[in-house]
């Protein structure tokens, strides 16, 4: 009797015991906290500043906004005239995605103690924007290469400010796992420095021979004007 009054004892000490090791449940790390607050609800957000752009013509027409007036053109990497003085689409969001990401990129420097140069020319954003795909199916996209210069900085300071950048840029946020982007951190001096872009010829910089894009000659690009 007094066996058997021992086992049962046993017994019941057993699941106290594995209940008492069970480890605790993980809790999230402050780093995805940290990730979930910063993330923005655009569609109840206050508005800072709104752009209006009316086209007319599509890719060969005429663009007017509140401060702006320009001509478009057809590149003719797609077959169009590529007139000078005339810019496209692809070139619009070239200047507008590399001008907002400098923008970030000395707010950035800012918010982590490191000082930008003075000289507006001393920082350079070089942005391509490579329109990709197959034009005669309707199946295209874009594809984003950026090359960063900052004088005076390391490459270990300006891959800081770019990283945090990214973080920030309204246009990085907007096109992230959507558009692949390269950002590429050069030396400031090395394939144009302060006196120009790496290999700036305008808005046609981007084309394989005459008539091409990324080396394909694009069909049925008649039809997309």
């Amino acid at each position: 009797m007094a066996s058997s009054l021992r086992s049962l004892r046993l017994a019941q000490r057993v699941p106290q015991a594995l209940t008492r090791a069970a480890p605790r449940p993980l809790t999230p790390s402050i780093t995805i906290a940290q990730q979930t607050r910063r993330l923005l609800n655009t569609d109840t957000a206050p508005v800072l500043y709104s752009a209006r752009a009316k086209v007319v013509g599509a890719r060969t027409g005429h663009v007017e906004g509140d401060d702006l007036v320009v001509d478009l053109t057809m590149a003719k990497a797609l077959g169009g005239a590529g007139d000078k003085g005339k810019t496209n689409p692809e070139e619009l969001f070239a200047a507008g995605y590399g001008a907002c990401f400098q923008s970030a990129m000395n707010a950035s420097a800012a918010s982590m103690k490191i000082t930008m140069p003075k000289k507006p020319e001393d920082s350079i954003v070089d942005t391509t924007v490579h329109l990709v795909g197959d034009m005669k199916k309707l199946d295209m996209g874009i594809r984003v290469e950026m090359k960063v210069r900052v004088k005076g900085l390391s490459d270990e300071e300006v891959q800081k400010v770019v990283d945090k950048a990214k973080e920030v840029c309204p246009y990085s946020r907007a096109t992230k796992g959507n558009v692949t982007t390269t950002i590429e951190v050069v030396k400031f001096g090395e394939g144009g420095g302060s006196k120009g872009s790496e290999g700036f010829k305008g808005a046609d910089s981007s084309k394989g021979s005459e008539g091409e894009v990324d080396g394909v000659r694009p069909k049925g690009h008649s039809d997309y004007q």
